[in-house]
C-alpha cells in the first residue's frame, strides 16, 4: 500500500506529537503533589494506571510515526 505525502507527514507528526504530550504528562505525574499519584511517598493505583496509559501511547505513537516515516522514505525513493 502506498501512502500519500500528506498522509505520511500527518502520521509522522502524530507520532512526534504523541511523544511530546505524553512525556510532558509523565513529568507532571511524577511531580504530582495533590495526593492522587503518591500517597505517603508510595505510588498509587492512579499512578500505575496513568503510567501504563503513557507507555501504551509511547508504543502506539512510535508505531504510527514509523509508518509515516517509512511512507515518506518510500515516496523519496520513487521520485
Amino acid at each position: 500500500m502506498k501512502l500519500s505525502r500528506p498522509v505520511s507527514w500527518f502520521l509522522l507528526a502524530f507520532g512526534v506529537w504523541s511523544w511530546v504530550i505524553w512525556i510532558t504528562f509523565v513529568k507532571n505525574l511524577v511531580k504530582d503533589s495533590s495526593g492522587l499519584a503518591f500517597n505517603d511517598g508510595h505510588p498509587t493505583a492512579y499512578f500505575y494506571v496513568h503510567l501504563l496509559l503513557a507507555v501504551v501511547s509511547f508504543v502506539l505513537g512510535t508505531a504510527v510515526g514509523a509508518i509515516g516515516l517509512r511512507g515518506l522514505r518510500a515516496l523519496r525513493r520513487t521520485s
